[in-house]
């Protein structure tokens, strides 16, 4: 990933291409489950009466059902879901905990396409061995409009290498109907033992499984723009001889955010007592509990959501949540969850006068969209298990 924070007008300055190194071995696995060939067409008897047609072919029921499919060339996974009423809350639209369940649900079956194992969250035959699985470290989330009931909701996703440590998953989700964009997300994983609870760097071994099947990208950029960036991740340099002497190639990873100094690269400040508001006591229950025998990162979404004050939630809907998970929590652990306004103080930006007595608006004072941090924490000794932020906007009418 390109940190060109310290570059002007970058956006105008690069073109992207499709990376065009030497053709890299084509596992077997990729094509594993894309294509069903059609044959003889098996009655499947249904509840009630009656029996629908499944065609056979080389994919189990599951992926012959599934309305999803591998998409650009092997490197993304596209499935499409049915919003259904149990999934939908008092807006009458989709929770974010619906959709951050569908996030997780089109990962999970991206993996399963791909030959991963179905035992754990995408882990690999070497990640098998050692007893290794991925956690999450980070989840960002916007969504620009929630999807209703029965409303079809696509989601593309893809992943990538993020640094020695981890890897990153990216989605965009679309209305299927009028093709809109209406969510992007972000994550990054990091692998810990199963048995140890610690964390471990990737391995060249589990690296070099599962990036055969990451998007890959070339930015050209001139290079007087990329003087003093900082280049992280040891990002690929190339200098062509011919054609590009005023150029530099990298090769980069396809991003859901890829513009600058984009919300999902923001800091997540700690929460310090006294919080505004807080729900205090919550324990976690066995649903939610995942096969990797750990809270599931969807059930932290809904214990920062149970502290927010009850006026927002009468009049806005979530726009943007980001949280950090720092440690895992137990089946017998007390969670308290812990909320704040956050206050914006951006002292370089020249405020706006307000009113007719001048009087600066901007420093030190709320946003117009209401803007939360988070903190999770346990009751006993107050150790962080998660600190988040989110984001609200006035609920549209409907």
């Amino acid at each position: 990933m390109l940190n060109l924070s310290s570059c002007n007008n970058v956006t105008d300055q690069f073109q992207i291409l499709r990376f065009l190194d030497p053709p890299r071995p084509i596992s077997s696995l990729r094509r594993r489950n894309v294509a069903f060939p059609i044959s003889k067409a098996t009655p499947l008897p249904l509840q009630g009466g009656g029996s629908i047609r499944v065609e056979s072919g080389s994919g189990s029921l599951a992926d012959r059902l599934r309305m999803g499919s591998l998409t650009d060339e092997g490197f993304s996974y596209t499935e499409r879901f049915i919003v259904r009423c149990y999934e939908v809350g008092i807006n009458k639209t989709a929770t974010v905990e619906t959709i951050a369940n569908l996030l997780q649900e089109v990962g999970c079956n991206h993996a399963q396409s791909v030959g991963f194992s179905t035992d754990g969250f995408a882990t690999t035959t070497t990640m098998r061995k050692l007893h290794l699985i991925w956690v999450t470290a980070r989840m960002h989330i916007e969504i620009y409009k929630y999807p209703a009931w029965s409303d079809v909701v696509e989601i593309e996703t893809w992943c990538q290498s993020e640094g020695r440590i981890g890897t990153r998953r990216d989605w965009i989700l679309k209305d299927y109907a009028t093709g809109q964009v209406i969510g992007r997300a972000t994550s990054k994983w990091v692998m810990m033992n199963q048995d140890t609870r610690r964390l471990q760097k990737v391995s060249d071994e589990v690296r070099d499984e599962y990036l055969v099947f990451c998007p890959r990208e070339l930015r050209i950029f001139p290079l007087e723009v990329l003087k003093g960036c900082c280049l992280e991740d040891k990002i690929l340099r190339i200098f062509f001889e011919n054609g590009l002497r005023n150029s530099s190639i990298f090769s980069c990873g396809r991003l859901a955010f890829p513009e600058e100094n984009n919300s999902s690269l923001r800091k997540i400040s700690k929460l310090e007592d006294p919080a505004q508001h807080s729900r205090l006591g919550l324990m976690p229950r066995r649903a939610d509990f995942d096969m990797n025998q750990h809270v599931n990162n969807v059930a932290y979404i809904g214990w920062v959501l149970e502290s927010m004050p009850q006026d927002i939630i009468d009049t806005h809907e979530l726009q943007t949540i980001t949280l950090d998970y720092r440690r895992e929590c137990q089946q017998d652990d007390i969670v308290d969850s812990l909320t704040s306004w956050e206050i914006i103080d951006d002292t370089k930006a020249v405020p706006k006068l307000q009113g007719t007595n001048g009087s600066p608006a901007g420093i030190g004072e709320k946003k117009e969209e209401p803007q939360f941090l988070h903190l999770l924490r346990l009751s006993g000794n107050g150790s962080e298990i998660n600190r988040g932020r989110t984001e609200w906007r006035k609920k549209p009418a409907r």
